[in-house]
């Protein structure tokens, strides 16, 4: 009875054995799944030890983790792009609205640094309110024209503040666009007259301009002419007199018909052509 009491365990004791091989290569293979990770490009990985943050960042590729000890979270490092339309009062007191493109990027040596102080949310903690305060501080020193005049030079000094801002939390900016200023209807009515003011005060002056010219004109032409007159009569003798009435008797007399006028109760005319 004992030997056919074993014979009947045996298979059941087989059984047994290959099902605990079983598990047991799954628990390796998972295991062996989860001893190893793969940063995609573009990314860094952010090691957590039994929640702590490891002082040092994995790079793209292949690394290998203590299973269910270590988790790695990915943070992307690639250029990323925040576009905001921001509010401010400029240095005249001018609500402006600014619409201003920012790009940055994770500095990748030190992702573990920001992941710690922050978190993945660090676009609308950080880079989204530097955005907001450093136009404000910028926009505050300058007036409302002299935003639109001096676009260049605004842009660059928003660009320093941010720069400051951000590299705190290690995020480096890679550079930022301000795509328009808005300003109020009132102040966009002021500027209209403003211009219209401009272009009628340019208009008269110019019309002020053209008749001092005319004006100059004019006087220089009479005291061109008094200069004629005069010097004609500084060459006006009593030899010229006497000559020009000459001229004047013979030209009557080339033009007579020989027929005697008419005339009635006066003097028959008499025309001198003494020759003496």
């Amino acid at each position: 009875m004992e030997n056919s009491t074993v014979t009947k365990m045996s298979p059941k004791m087989g059984t047994g054995k290959v099902i605990t091989v079983i598990i047991i290569v799954i628990i390796l293979a998972f295991l062996a799944m989860q001893s190893y990770t793969i940063i995609q490009a573009g990314y860094r990985g952010v090691v957590l030890q039994l929640g702590a943050v490891r002082p040092v960042a994995l790079d793209e590729g292949l690394h290998f983790r203590i299973p269910f000890v270590q988790t790695v979270i990915p943070m992307e490092v690639r250029v990323q792009k925040s576009e905001t339309s921001q509010t401010a009062a400029s240095h005249d007191l001018q609500n402006v609205s600014t619409t201003i493109a920012v790009n940055y990027h994770l500095d990748g040596n030190n992702v573990n640094k920001l992941y710690q102080q922050v978190g993945l949310e660090y676009a609308t903690r950080i880079v989204d309110p530097a955005i907001a305060e450093s136009l404000k501080a910028v926009t505050a020193q300058y007036s409302a024209e002299e935003l639109v005049s001096k676009r260049s030079e605004v842009s660059a000094k928003v660009k320093d503040v941010l720069k400051q801002k951000l590299a705190v939390y290690n995020i480096i900016l890679d550079e930022i666009n301000i795509r328009e200023f808005k300003f109020s209807d009132e102040y966009n009515r002021a500027i209209e007259a403003k211009q219209v003011a401009e272009q009628q005060a340019l208009k008269s002056k110019l019309d002020l301009e053209r008749i001092k010219i005319e004006k100059e004109q004019e006087i220089t032409k009479a005291q061109a002419q008094a200069e004629a007159l005069r010097l004609q009569k500084q060459e006006v003798t009593p030899e010229l007199i006497q000559l020009r009435q000459i001229e004047a008797q013979l030209e009557a007399i080339r033009r007579w018909d020989g027929k005697l006028p008419n005339v009635t109760g006066g003097a028959m005319p008499f025309i001198n052509v003494d020759t003496k």
